[in-house]
């Protein structure tokens, strides 16, 4: 594995699809997206493992294929799973890339989009380090609304949607705590990005 340090400077992604003030990670688990298929939509996710633990790098060894399946029990069935998303954001609002912009992430599985079928296609994957029990930090906030900024600047996106409204009744994250005014406010972007919140 080679790791690139984030850079210094004004965030942007490159013309490779990786975003110049994360720490890249390469994951194996991605693949190119079909056909002449483009980001549309940015998917909001949060992850901890263990469940509610913030102090291991599990994250990262899981979407590197490196977990150590017996460190916990809860990994046991984590197991042959093959998983990944584009960018994690940890607590303290360090970014982390795992795969390129340009390519297909494996982060939401069997879902739906506005009738459109596998979202993975057409989305960028943005895993929060967190759960559905507590708020996030924020430090993730701020990271957050860089991020987005920068992938809508370089991407024609058009929505932004959490797991849960792609996956319903499979998938709960990002979660109760998630604040989607904040994240609207602070992105400035039109209600129209967001249309599964109406309450903002």
């Amino acid at each position: 594995m080679t790791m690139h340090v984030a850079r210094q400077g004004d965030p942007h992604i490159d013309a490779q699809g990786w975003l110049s003030t994360a720490t890249r990670l390469p994951s194996p688990n991605f693949e190119a997206r079909p056909g002449d298929a483009v980001p549309t939509l940015i998917v909001v996710h949060n992850i901890s493992l263990p469940p509610d633990d913030f102090t291991t790098n599990s994250i990262a060894d899981f979407f590197l294929n490196k977990l150590d399946h017996d460190a916990h029990p809860y990994f046991d069935h984590l197991r042959g799973m093959r998983v990944s998303a584009h960018f994690v954001i940890r607590r303290d609002g360090a970014i982390e890339q795992f795969v390129s912009c340009d390519e297909r992430a494996w982060h939401a599985g069997v879902s739906s989009f506005c009738g459109r079928e596998r979202c993975n296609d057409f989305s960028i994957g943005v895993e929060l380090e967190g759960s559905d029990c507590v708020p996030f930090e924020d430090a993730q906030y701020r990271a957050l609304v860089a991020l987005v900024r920068v992938v809508v600047k370089r991407y024609p996106i058009d929505a932004v949607a959490g797991h849960s409204d792609i996956a319903p009744g499979r998938k709960t994250d990002p979660g109760p705590h998630f604040d989607w005014p904040r994240l609207r406010h602070d992105s400035a972007l039109p209600p129209s990005f967001f249309p599964f919140q109406s309450n903002i």
